[in-house]
């Protein structure tokens, strides 16, 4: 995999990278650079990847259970009450034909058991047995029904959600093995950007700031309130004192605006400043025109990332899903995200020789895609009604039924794509 200096590309303009190689070209750096395993308690690895397979520690389950209540029987009845197993509770064995022991569901099975009669198909005779017809189907769950000690259930870049979390508890596992979170700041830049109140007189309100650092806690990062910065002055030196204190602690470093080669755009200066090779450096995609990655690596060895994202606020999003989602997946140590299929409920024009990001709202019962309207690269209004962002390939247009791919904007923190 090619990268580029910055003082290089800001002498030689290279082509947009095609929409499909870039993520697959940040998904590779992010891999290589996958963040360190740590020990996390079962309560605090929500949202985390497992960094190694998820393996039970005994058979599931580890002995034989009632899956019913009812009474554990040997031999034929009516049976004679010799006892009452409850859950939690290792029972006395039926040493004896023509006996039983009432049975709580999840509780474990008497040693000698032949059958287990369930508590609504039986009865009690005059002289106080019990009596019924067990069903042929044993009502008890066998060791290892679910899986053998030492089985591996997941494998390791599984994302860690409830069920795994509950799967992780009934293995017996009290902590799990994951990928450290990354840790990302936002650099807002602009001086023309206002933090609070209505625009106005030349000045627009700054979305990104509130928007970008919820997104990246949505794709698993950790973002404080300190690690938003900004506005930052629209100057040289304050842009890379910036940009080098976000980089003290962060893996990722988001900035918004700045990307082009105006008089007041100075990330690509700031880059060339730090040493940085870039990655992707500008996509053939629309809208997102231009975003870049670039990579950071200090003296001790240590890789961070510097994702700069469009002033345009919708521009910022398609950023964050085309490059920030697959980088963030190779730096979990996840495999790189299958973007699902969904079909084309009205037309969607395509962009030449660039990739159409077009945003749209899913129908999951129907599996089918309806576009959108206030799409416009400044615009928000679409994107809060939207579930994600259909694609539409270079050289092609989108017709009602055509099955395209469609990238899905995440919902939750860590929530899995749909």
């Amino acid at each position: 995999m090619s990268t580029e200096t910055a003082a290089a590309a800001a002498q030689v303009a290279a082509p947009p990278a095609g929409w499909e190689e870039a993520r697959s070209r940040v998904y590779a750096v992010g891999l290589a650079a996958a963040l360190p395993a740590v020990d996390r308690p079962l309560a605090d690895a929500d949202g985390h990847t497992l960094a190694e397979p998820l393996t039970t520690r005994t058979d599931l389950p580890a002995f034989p259970t009632s899956s019913v209540d009812g009474w554990a029987v040997r031999g034929d009845g009516p049976w004679q009450v010799v006892g009452r197993v409850l859950a939690g509770h290792t029972p006395a064995p039926l040493t004896e034909d023509g006996t039983t022991a009432e049975i709580a569901t999840g509780a474990m099975v008497p040693a000698g058991t032949t059958a287990i009669l369930r508590i609504e198909e039986s009865t009690r005779t005059a002289d106080g047995r019990v009596a019924g017809t067990p069903r042929q189907q044993p009502e008890w769950r066998e060791p290892g029904e679910e899986a053998y000690a030492g089985e591996e259930l997941l494998p390791a870049g599984t994302p860690v959600d409830p069920a795994v979390l509950g799967l992780a508890a009934s293995c017996g596992h009290d902590t799990l093995r994951v990928r450290r979170q990354p840790r990302a700041a936002l650099l807002v830049f602009g001086d023309e950007l206002l933090t609070a109140g209505p625009p106005g007189a030349g000045r627009v309100r700054d979305a990104l700031g509130p928007a970008v650092p919820a997104w990246l806690r949505r794709y698993g990062c950790q973002v404080r309130p300190a690690d938003v910065v900004g506005p930052v002055e629209d100057t040289l030196p304050a842009h890379l004192a910036a940009l080098r204190g976000a980089l003290a602690d962060a893996d990722l470093v988001c900035t918004t605006g700045g990307t082009m080669h105006g008089p007041v755009d100075h990330l690509h200066p700031t880059l060339a400043a730090l040493g940085a090779d870039y990655v992707v450096n500008t996509v053939a995609v629309r809208p997102g025109f231009p975003m870049l990655l670039a990579r950071v690596v200090d003296d001790a060895g240590r890789v961070r990332f510097v994702a700069g994202l469009p002033g345009n606020p919708q521009s910022a999003i398609v950023a964050l899903v085309s490059l920030v989602a697959p980088l963030l997946a190779g730096l979990a140590g996840r495999p790189m995200p299958v973007l699902p299929q969904v079909t084309l409920a009205e037309p969607i024009p395509g962009r030449g020789d660039y990739t159409h990001l077009a945003l749209v709202r899913v129908d999951r019962a129907a599996g089918t895609a309806q576009p959108l309207r206030h799409v416009g690269s400044a615009m928000l209004r679409g994107l809060a009604g939207a579930d994600g962002f259909a694609v539409i390939r270079p050289g092609t247009s989108g017709e009602a039924g055509d099955r395209v791919p469609v990238v899905p904007l995440p919902l939750t923190p860590g929530e899995r794509a749909w």
